[in-house]
């Protein structure tokens, strides 16, 4: 999919890597002008970028963090033009030591719900108080498929993705009239640099396999998947679509495949 984003500028949450990496360059491989952002370093998405002929620049922010986004904000208006396209990325999640949410710890619960449902708040009030004043712009939020359908032990994620997706459909309503479009979307089991092992390391296999069972298409999406999805989104083929979220999950959430 080719589509024309010559002149504007996108900013990506959560792209040194993985699923923000590559909504990046494709993004930047489309003709849009790039606003990096990541907690940790992403200059090497930038140099990417850059070594393809496009524009890329690198702003270290936590997105978690309402004074640091709304300087990265300015920073970008200032140094590259108004936010055209705001892709909200940023995540986390709770890692290996799953508990019950009677052994949640707060601390957990609040790192989580900052980075994941916060960070959206946060870049998104930012970025579409200057797209209403110019009546255009479009913004992007990434959730999950389990803000979509619930998960087992993973209650701080499953609740901040659940209130992504319905905060881009009240953003929407707010914003529609001035001609902002807000959609989001919710990725399934993707393959990155933290999911690899999971899915081809032979000590998981039995795990994997119990996965990818539950996915009809029989296999782990690619970051590129995502990445298109977030391309025709923030197109013009989209003009006529706003408060949607896009599930891209292989057919996961469309319900478990039984024989009885």
């Amino acid at each position: 999919m080719q589509v024309d984003l010559k002149g504007r500028v996108a900013m990506v949450t959560g792209a040194a890597a993985g699923i923000g990496r590559s909504i990046a360059l494709t993004l930047a491989q489309n003709g849009a002008r790039i606003a990096v952002n990541d907690v940790n370093n992403a200059q090497r998405t930038c140099e990417e970028i850059r070594e393809a002929g496009g524009e890329g620049r690198f702003y270290q922010t936590d997105v978690a963090s309402v004074a640091a986004v709304n300087s990265m904000v300015a920073a970008i208006e200032h140094e590259m033009g108004p936010i055209d396209i705001a892709v909200n990325n940023a995540g986390v999640n709770i890692g290996k030591n799953r508990v019950p949410t009677y052994e949640f710890p707060d601390e957990e619960w609040h790192r989580i719900i900052r980075v994941d449902l916060d960070g959206v708040f946060y870049c998104s009030r930012a970025v579409s108080a200057s797209m209403v004043k110019r009546q255009k712009g479009v913004i992007i939020n990434i959730g999950s498929a389990f803000g979509v359908v619930p998960a087992r032990l993973q209650c701080a994620f499953t609740a901040a993705k659940a209130g992504v997706l319905n905060f881009t459909k009240s953003l929407a309503l707010e914003v529609g009239a001035y001609g902002v479009r807000v959609n989001g979307i919710a990725p399934g089991s993707i393959l990155t640099e933290g999911t690899r092992s999971l899915f081809y390391n032979p000590e998981s296999k039995q795990k994997a396999d119990s996965l990818i069972s539950h996915i009809p298409l029989g296999r782990p999406g690619e970051t590129e998947d995502i990445a298109a999805a977030a391309l025709y989104l923030a197109s013009d083929d989209a003009k006529y679509v706003t408060g949607h979220v896009l599930v891209v999950d292989g057919g996961w959430t469309a319900g478990f495949a039984r024989d009885w």
